[in-house]
């Protein structure tokens, strides 16, 4: 890939950024026009969810793809995605605590209690919201070293992801399985490569 120069990445940064916002522009296109099937609530919790799993297979598959394909380059969209990963979870649990809960401590307090994946994909939601609120060039200067560890929380918020998804399964595994042998495929990159620092 040719050098780029700074103007260039500017660029390429604002068209990803807009990309990125495209799957949200589909569902409020979606919502606005009626679009969303008999049961419109449940469309918006599942379209959601599904970018938001999506997206942080994408955020991911950086790495990966980095050393796969020698993809340097695309390092410096990780943090653009991660961040609209969060964006994405954060937006389904924005639907979920308004048209499931009302804004109703109690009713949610007993949705947690009673529905194990909304307590799972609770769990993730809170394991996100650190990674997302230190994903800045201040929050990295000030932390250090433990910038990296807190990351770490990704893997286990990625595996609540995924859980959150297959106990909701009613009647077809296919999407919880295509799911779950990307991320293992993912992640076990990531094993050869920790293996190999021993």
């Amino acid at each position: 890939m040719p050098a780029l120069t700074s103007r260039h990445w500017r660029n390429a940064k604002a068209l990803f950024f807009v990309i990125c916002l495209l799957p949200l522009a589909y569902i409020v296109y979606a919502a606005l026009n009626q679009n969303l099937g008999a049961d419109p609530v449940k469309a918006l919790i599942h379209m959601s969810g599904e970018w938001g799993i999506r997206f942080f297979i994408l955020t991911m598959a950086i790495g990966p793809l980095r050393t796969w394909l020698a993809w340097g380059w695309a390092l410096r969209f990780r943090r653009m995605l991660g961040l609209y990963t969060w964006f994405y979870v954060s937006f389904h649990l924005l639907i979920v605590t308004t048209y499931l809960f009302g804004w109703d401590w109690a009713i949610a307090q007993e949705e947690l209690a009673e529905r194990r994946y909304i307590f799972v994909g609770f769990a993730a939601w809170v394991l996100m919201l650190p990674m997302g609120l230190t994903s800045n060039n201040r929050a990295v200067r000030a932390l250090r070293k433990n910038w990296a560890r807190l990351h770490m929380l990704v893997y286990p918020a990625l595996f609540l992801a995924w859980l959150h998804i297959a106990l909701q399964v009613r009647s077809s595994y296919f999407d919880a399985a295509l799911y779950a042998v990307i991320i293992i495929g993912l992640l076990f990159q990531r094993f050869q490569r920790f293996k190999n620092t021993l």
